[in-house]
């Protein structure tokens, strides 16, 4: 034991001789842990939301009981199975409005409600009578109740009626209330109707479902993952990504960190084994500094990945919230199993980065470690067979957009570029400066581009690193780009109308329609509804468009039949979706049939419209034929035509006269502008991950470059001592760095847009349904090459100002050295 204390002594001696390469090291793992510990915050505090949202009174992981239809059935089903044996609790649940804001209203019945659903516990007996007892109480998520800006026990407003009073409960997800379900019949009008029966666990003996119920319900098994957790795939991984890349741009700080403290411990190790220390014994001592060091790392790292995590959780809500309605709180909150994982992911990544130093320490003899060696010198062979390898990668690239037909496929062609463009790069440049080399004329010139080539063992790994982290710049902002012109344009047709209204019931609704038909200055009251329903079993929305020029002059149609919209008149034709075509694998001309209280309606596709962000499949009808196939949908949402200069008069009248706020009544400039900013916000925390992406990887470069200034002194003093002045032999080690990364930023420009290419058309496609137009913006990408360049030149600074301000005798030693 006193001996490997003595060992360790000796070997952390080195760090502190060499202070920059610790420092490097700690930089490498710190980064690498708070990025990928981030990320990994943010996502488990996604993924708890969303089991709050799965386990609230029963939802995907309980097994239901549901009608054939898709609508809502009597309630003396429910009795007819308890009865028969079946241990089920009835539930009802629609949508309310409260100031505006919709909400989901959920119905239970807490006597019946089975033990093992989520929340049924928090309802308890000693409040069973003030829950159930009119006014009865609605509970409640905090978040949900800061977003009323009510307090608890007030009593809002939906519908025409007055709610029952507010009561919290902390394991409810935000956007859910939830009421006695005969006061939330009363609430949604739907007298002796229920949605679904909750089936709980019991072993008791009961009939079969077809005896009970007939043919008019069926049962739906519970899924281990939530319809939310499915959505929202695409944009973890996406995540996921951006923090796997980060970790592994640290890494290669980490490794060019331990290679050159490896290289330069040579003598130490030599001396040490010949003074009598076993291999098995250093490598252990090795592991064990190698180990401390990465948990004093991982542990800065998770608190700098909390703080990371913690200034993107916002962006990251408003981003689950815009793109799939998820409802994700604002504060993170942790489970130790998180700080385990991140000092666990710390140690791995640090092993991982300096295993080949190992492997080289265990098996070197004695007398081997006494002969100096070059520090990553790169082998032609090496390099052909790298190549060998990016070709391969390249193939299995190929074949994955030939074949592949999952989401995690498109993720996997999207690895496969950057790893196969990450390993030709060495012979990219390669060639690159050997044309530089057979092209120069003066001795200089040549034996500038011949270190230039000897340079890149060392550099390899930082400039991959460069690589990958511009090129995912590029394609993420050419996506985001792209999206942003579609996006645009897309509200001019979807935000049609100059003014919108949300009245707070129909009743109000039908007043206020009253009121605009005397106002002369409304050239249209354009109402709409949308009801929720299910197709092929799933899902979908069904959305209420007037017959008016305003939508057929505006609505984004990606494909139509001819006349379309004539033919949409009788309430027996639709248009679908883009993302709802895509998943259904629906054309113009099919024939679809949607469930509605009435019984299933037939309709024909005559057209295919674009609805980015919407999650839900969605078709669109005409209004008169939405509104007589669903009688109870809400009506309380209008849109006018109003001449511009007559906006704002306009709306200060109706705000005045019906009491109607700016959430009730907002014209079209200001809801465009409003959804820019939510868009430009959804985006936010993917600039944010480029940028630290990117940094990363200038630490990256900056590491290797320190770690090479040393090593390079031997073959820049004889080029000092014939004459070249220490300023100009800066100069020229500038020039190779900026030439080097000038190479790879522009080997990175097309394969960010090979990227971008694979985001809108294979992985958008997969994750939400739709395909995005691809554009080119050439000032973005003269941008990035722009910061591309700054990041090399602030990463070269450094070395290259110790070179300019060494001192001469520093240079003459490097001829008295053994090397």
């Amino acid at each position: 034991m006193r001996r490997a204390v003595w060992v360790l002594a000796v070997l952390l001696s080195h760090w502190r001789r060499h202070p920059m390469q610790l420092a490097t090291l700690l930089i490498g793992l710190i980064s690498a842990t708070a990025l990928w510990s981030g990320v990994q915050a943010l996502n488990q505090q996604a993924r708890t939301a969303y089991d709050r949202a799965a386990a609230t009174f029963g939802g995907a992981r309980t097994a239901v009981l549901v009608s054939r239809d898709g609508v809502s059935f009597p309630q003396k089903l429910f009795v007819d199975l308890r009865r028969a044996g079946w241990p089920v609790s009835p539930m009802l649940e629609g949508r309310i409005q409260i100031d505006g804001r919709s909400f989901r209203l959920l119905g239970v019945e807490p006597v019946t409600l089975p033990s093992e659903v989520g929340s049924a516990p928090a309802i308890g007996r000693g409040s069973l009578q003030s829950f159930v007892t009119p006014p009865g109480e609605m509970l409640v998520a905090p978040e949900t109740l800061r977003d009323l800006a009510l307090g608890e026990g007030a009593q809002p407003q939906a519908n025409g009626i007055t709610l029952p009073p507010l009561r919290l409960q902390g394991e409810l997800a935000p956007g859910v209330l939830v009421v006695d379900i005969g006061i939330a019949q009363d609430i949604l009008k739907m007298p002796d109707q229920v949605s679904r029966l909750l089936v709980g666990k019991s072993s008791a003996p009961r009939a079969s479902l077809e005896s009970a119920a007939g043919d008019k319900l069926r049962l739906v098994e519970p899924s281990t993952e939530s319809d939310l957790e499915r959505l929202t795939d695409s944009f973890h991984l996406n995540l996921t990504a951006f923090g796997l890349l980060s970790f592994f741009v640290g890494l290669f700080i980490v490794n060019s960190a331990i290679g050159l403290a490896f290289e330069q411990r040579l003598p130490m190790l030599r001396t040490l084994r010949a003074c009598g220390v076993s291999a098995r014994l250093l490598n252990t001592v090795l592991v064990i500094e190698l180990v401390s060091l990465a948990l004093v790392a991982g542990l800065i790292g998770l608190v700098c990945g909390y703080v990371i995590a913690a200034a993107l959780l916002p962006d990251v809500a408003a981003s689950l919230r815009g793109l799939y309605g998820a409802q994700i709180p604002g504060q993170l909150s942790l489970k130790p199993a998180w700080w385990l994982a991140g000092i666990a992911i710390s140690i791995v990544g640090a092993l991982a980065a300096t295993a080949a130093s190992l492997a080289k320490a265990i098996r070197m003899p004695v007398l081997t470690t006494a002969q100096p060696q070059a520090w990553r010198q790169a082998q032609r062979r090496w390099l052909l067979f790298q190549s060998a390898a990016a070709l391969a990668v390249f193939a299995v690239a190929a074949g994955l957009i030939q074949f592949g037909e999952s989401l995690i496929a498109g993720f996997a062609v999207l690895a496969a570029l950057m790893l196969g463009a990450a390993l030709i790069l060495p012979m990219v440049l390669e060639i690159a400066l050997s044309l530089g080399e057979r092209n120069a004329r003066q001795p200089v010139g040549i034996w500038f581009w011949a270190d230039s080539r000897q340079q890149l063992s060392g550099l390899s790994l930082a400039l991959m690193a460069l690589l990958l982290a511009l090129a995912v710049n590029v394609g993420v902002g050419t996506m985001v780009e792209s999206f942003n012109r579609t996006f645009l344009v897309w509200l001019d047709g979807r935000l049609a109308a100059d003014v919108y209204v949300s009245a707070a019931s129909d009743a109000q609704a039908n007043e206020i329609k009253a009121w605009l038909r005397d106002r002369p200055e409304v050239e249209a009251i354009l109402p709409g509804g949308r009801a929720d329903t299910q197709f092929a079993g799933s899902p979908i929305e069904v959305l209420g468009l007037p017959d008016h020029a305003t939508y057929r002059d505006s609505w984004p149609l990606l494909e139509s039949a001819a006349n379309a919209w004539v033919r949409l008149r009788p309430g027996d034709a639709c248009l679908v979706s883009e993302q709802l075509s895509r998943r259904m694998k629906l054309a113009i001309g099919d024939h679809i049939e949607v469930a509605a209280p009435g019984g299933s309606w037939p309709l024909e596709i005559v057209g295919i419209y674009a609805d980015y962000g919407n999650p839900k499949g969605q078709i669109a009808v005409n209004f008169a034929a939405l509104t007589r196939r669903f009688p109870q949908i809400p009506l309380s949402r209008l849109g006018l035509r109003v001449a511009p200069d007559k906006i704002a008069p306009l709306i200060t009248a109706l705000q005045q006269k019906f009491g109607l706020d700016d959430r009730n009544v907002a014209d079209q400039a200001t809801m465009k502008t409003d959804s820019k900013r939510i868009f430009n916000r959804t985006f936010s925390v993917t600039g944010a991950l480029n940028a630290f992406t990117l940094g990363v990887a200038g630490i990256a470069l900056l590491t290797s470059l320190l770690t090479l200034a040393n090593a390079r002194l031997p073959q820049l003093a004889p080029l000092w001592a014939i004459g070249l002045t220490r300023r100009r032999l800066a100069a020229l080690e500038l020039l190779k760095t900026m030439a080097v990364a000038l190479i790879t930023a522009l080997f990175a420009l097309p394969l960010g847009l090979l990227v971008a290419w694979c985001l809108l058309a294979i992985v958008n496609v997969k994750a939400f349904g739709w395909r995005l137009p691809f554009h080119v913006f050439p000032l973005q990408l003269i941008a990035l090459l722009a910061v591309a360049m700054a990041a090399a030149l602030c990463a070269a600074a450094l070395p290259v100002a110790r070179l300019a301000r060494m001192q001469p005798a520093s240079l003459i030693r490097i001829f008295a050295n053994e090397r």
